[in-house]
């Protein structure tokens, strides 16, 4: 029987994942692709003693498997936009071998160059395990939603932050203490920066925007914002409002180009998004045939993703190609990109005034003066002369102008902190 002849950089939790996989379900995959997957080389700093290797070339560098060892496809799960990671896959693309990956910093920052190389040299750069883990999106923006004109994707992208806003709401804890537990259960890393200031989930949302919408990817072009400023106090709110809080990535096509956006959102509570909680993540796309789809799953972890390597090892094997992004790369448009300040939308506000006669007609004199309309305020007790906190929420308006006013109020000698926005999207 033919076989396919596997090499896979990274034995970490993903890759050992993968293994895994590949040994247990070894005589299904040869039955759904007429071929043999034969993992034949791996490389990691330690051969680790749990994962079945035995036959298996081994190699501490990574670099020199992907030069040397007689492979067909190399699997990279090591991770990191450039270093190793990004040298064995130029390597193993220079070679004329298929690539398959679950590194979304790599795609996202070298994602145009890389799919070019792939597709010059006729072989597969797959990547559907860089986005939503488990939850097969890529293959369904890509193929199945292929005959759409797609309006806007967007959705839940980072099981970290997802599992933090859901654990503030049904504990009622402050963001810190949340992010701490978070961490000592295994859902945050020690330094939870690439999760919870947005990074990691417009690195998702770079690679969604361009299958959506045929641009070449380019992450610098992401507006990022992250939840460490979301408070229990706007969890309760939201929730008194109708709204649940969420970490999205959306990316819209509107006629001022494409909006490409991280940052927490309020969402109504019956929306499809706002009922994902925990760790688990969910992508929206909406076409102008198919409508509205949803895919859920888990987003992150061993098994999930390993599902997701080895599906494009398959796709490999069987002989389905596509084009990296939907269209050849070199057929990609540059982004454009549509300025943050013409995003068009309801906001809420929260501030810590003192408590004085007065405050509020400054208040509502600074949203007249931008031109921005009031919708409801929320305030709960007096304090006379202590500082409390104010909720507001306003009419559809401009970015720049809500921006205008928040200039304004912060101005005023009764406003103790910077107002914090959050955006409200009507699903």
């Amino acid at each position: 029987m033919d076989e396919l002849k596997i090499a896979i950089a990274g034995l970490g939790t993903v890759g050992g994942g993968t293994v895994k996989l590949l040994h247990q379900h070894a005589d299904l995959l040869t039955a759904r692709t007429g071929r043999r997957l034969h993992l034949v080389a791996a490389a990691a700093l330690e051969k680790p003693a749990d994962l079945p290797l035995d036959g298996v070339s081994f190699f501490t560098d990574a670099r020199a498997m992907a030069r040397d060892a007689d492979y067909d496809v190399l699997i990279e799960l090591i991770g990191g936009a450039n270093g190793v990671a990004l040298d064995v896959v130029t390597a193993a693309l220079g070679r004329g071998r298929h690539v398959v990956t679950a590194n979304k910093a790599m795609v996202a920052h070298h994602g145009l160059k890389l799919a070019e190389q792939a597709e010059a040299a006729g072989v597969t750069f797959g990547y559907e395990a860089a986005v939503a883990g488990g939850i097969p999106v890529i293959k369904a923006l890509r193929e199945g939603l292929a005959a759409n004109q797609l309006n806007q994707v967007y959705g839940i992208l980072n099981g970290t932050c997802n599992y933090i806003l859901t654990t503030m709401r049904e504990s009622g804890r402050e963001f810190s203490d949340v992010l701490a537990e978070a961490q000592a259960l295994g859902y945050a890393e020690a330094d939870p920066s690439f999760d919870i200031d947005g990074i990691d989930t417009a690195h998702k949302l770079t690679i969604l925007t361009s299958l959506a919408f045929g641009t070449a990817v380019d992450f610098d072009k992401v507006h990022i914002e992250g939840i460490r400023h979301v408070s229990a106090l706007d969890i309760r709110s939201a929730e008194e409002l109708g709204y649940r809080i969420k970490l999205l990535g959306i990316a819209r096509r509107t006629d001022a180009g494409i909006e490409q956006r991280v940052h927490p959102c309020m969402v109504p509570i019956s929306s499809s998004i706002g009922c994902i909680e925990g760790v688990f993540n969910a992508v929206v796309a909406e076409g102008d045939f198919v409508g509205r789809t949803l895919f859920e799953g888990r987003g992150a972890g061993a098994t999930p993703t390993a599902s997701a390597v080895v599906a494009d090892v398959l796709d490999i094997a069987a002989g389905r190609r596509t084009p990296t992004f939907g269209i050849p790369a070199t057929a990609l448009a540059p982004l454009q990109t549509a300025p943050m300040d013409n995003h068009h939308g309801a906001f809420y506000i929260r501030l810590m005034v003192r408590d004085r006669p007065g405050v509020f007609a400054g208040i509502a004199a600074a949203l007249r003066d931008a031109e921005v309309s009031m919708e409801s305020i929320l305030q709960r007790g007096r304090a006379p002369g202590e500082t409390v906190p104010v909720v507001m929420t306003v009419h559809d308006t401009r970015e720049r102008a809500m921006r205008k006013a928040l200039e304004r109020i912060r101005a005023i000698a009764e406003v103790v902190d910077p107002p914090h926005l959050i955006r409200i999207e009507a699903f």
